[in-house]
């Protein structure tokens, strides 16, 4: 009866936007714009909780700015072979700060409450609104506090590249990889997006899933680092390990694509390594969508409403 009663919502919620004209479609963009000011004002209502808030995630920041600081104090490269020095790997770190406040700002919040939306019954009203469901769940709050941090970091990688181009010989910089940061960072996101809604997604067939978005942050930890580090020392006998981790996580779960490849377009633009990365990173972005949207529908077929 149950399972009756949520496929006929799911049912409703498709013959629902099937019948509706271009004229009465949504407008996605005003849509999104909307849910961002009713966001922003419920964040000015409560001032000094949002100063706050800022106030953290900026901490967080400069805390961690502050040990690689320290870090560099000892040594001029991370890695022998392939090192980064001090300002390449602020380029890479401001990379890292830059697509995990996005995710943070417009997308945490929303995965958050899935669970919550499932446990409440909210999720029918959801299903029944003429517009993408997966569109509804994944922006209709944002946490604007998050883009304190997406400035900072701005900052920090406009400094480290003015740095390189004019205090490191060799170091240039050419205008289409200027543009291409852009495009790799929005590949970025979405990768880390995709992940984050299809684990939101088995809320539906677990319930409450706290575990599996702490999952989620253990697993983007591994794109926090240059992906050389996994492929450890010349001899190590356990260098295999590093090198699966790093195989799969670049290839299966492209999490080390995330930040990688933006950032190593920047910073390090003569490795050779670059171009190949560069191009399975825009397949990877294109897979881990489509995944994500099958895993999320697929699990809405399974949704029993709560009302039931």
């Amino acid at each position: 009866m149950a399972d009756e009663k949520g496929k006929k919502i799911v049912g409703r919620f498709s013959s629902q936007t099937e019948t509706i004209s271009d004229a009465q479609k949504p407008h996605y963009g005003r849509v999104f714009l909307t849910f961002a000011r009713n966001s922003l004002i419920r964040d000015m209502t409560f001032r000094f909780n949002f100063i706050i808030e800022t106030i953290s995630s900026l901490s967080w920041m400069f805390m961690n700015l502050g040990f690689y600081l320290l870090i560099f104090s000892y040594t001029d490269v991370i890695g022998v072979t392939t090192g980064w020095t001090q300002y390449e790997f602020f380029v890479f770190f401001a990379t890292v700060a830059i697509v995990n406040s996005l995710v943070q700002t417009f997308f945490m919040p929303n995965a958050q409450e899935f669970s919550e939306l499932i446990r409440t019954g909210n999720l029918d009203f959801a299903l029944l609104k003429p517009i993408d469901t997966q569109f509804l769940i994944s922006l209709q709050k944002v946490n604007w506090s998050g883009l304190g941090n997406t400035g900072f970091a701005i900052l920090l990688l406009i400094y480290s590249l003015w740095h390189l181009c004019y205090r490191q010989a060799g170091f240039s910089l050419h205008p289409i990889q200027l543009a291409l940061y852009p495009v790799y960072v929005l590949c970025g996101i979405i990768i880390l997006y995709s992940l984050m809604i299809a684990l939101s997604a088995t809320s539906i067939w677990l319930g409450r899933n706290q575990s599996l978005y702490n999952f989620w942050f253990y697993i983007t930890n591994f794109s926090r680092y240059p992906m050389e580090i996994y492929s450890g020392p010349a001899g190590d006998p356990r260098r295999w390990i590093g090198g699966s981790l790093r195989t799969f996580f670049s290839y299966v779960i492209p999490v080390l694509l995330a930040v990688n490849v933006p950032a190593r377009l920047l910073a390090k633009p003569l490795d050779p390594n670059n171009t190949s990365l560069a191009v399975y990173a825009i397949f990877g972005t294109i897979i881990s969508f489509f995944v994500s949207r099958m895993v999320f529908y697929q699990a809405l077929r399974g949704y029993r409403s709560a009302s039931s």
